[in-house]
């Protein structure tokens, strides 16, 4: 049994990456983008605990799923617990979206730190970079700013780069 502290859950985003997504918003985050769009999530005292097997079962409950969202707060502080979960949501064959305020160059520096590389191991896109309002764009498929890239994990991780794909 593992526990995660999260803010909420959506069952069918569309919003949160390609296709029909179940999205958990982990609670707790480092970062506090100024006008962030989850505010709510930055206490990592707030939020409530819910077994990982809870939400595994909800996930496989849902044929209509194309994949998992961990969003937050921020996913990499609790990068062990969603990596456990991220295997068993990979064995049902679906994909895994992370969305962080880190960037990948951070998080692949530190991959043998903190279980990060762990997540980054079990993640297919990675949407990475704070939200800055002052690059808020309408025209970034599932990002807040500019500067957030949709990066392909996998590709990344093997060539030791960061690379961008199209959502």
């Amino acid at each position: 049994m593992s526990e995660i502290r999260v803010a909420g859950t959506v069952n069918d985003s569309i919003v949160d990456g390609s296709g029909i997504r179940f999205t958990i918003f982990v609670q707790g985050c480092p970062h506090h983008c100024k006008d962030c769009h989850n505010p709510q999530t930055h206490d990592f005292n707030g939020g409530e605990i819910i077994d990982t097997d809870i939400l595994f079962e909800k996930i496989k409950s849902n044929p209509l799923l194309d994949g998992v969202t961990f969003s937050g707060g921020e996913p990499f502080c609790q990068a062990e617990v969603l990596a456990e979960l991220g295997r068993k949501i990979k064995s049902v064959k679906l994909n895994i979206v992370t969305y962080t305020g880190y960037t990948f160059e951070e998080l692949y520096s530190n991959r043998d730190k903190n279980h990060w590389g762990e997540l980054l191991k079990i993640t297919d896109i990675l949407i990475d970079g704070k939200f800055i309002p002052e690059l808020k764009s309408w025209e970034t498929k599932f990002r807040g700013s500019s500067n957030q890239r949709y990066i392909d994990c996998q590709l990344s991780l093997e060539k030791g780069i960061a690379i961008e794909t199209e959502p």
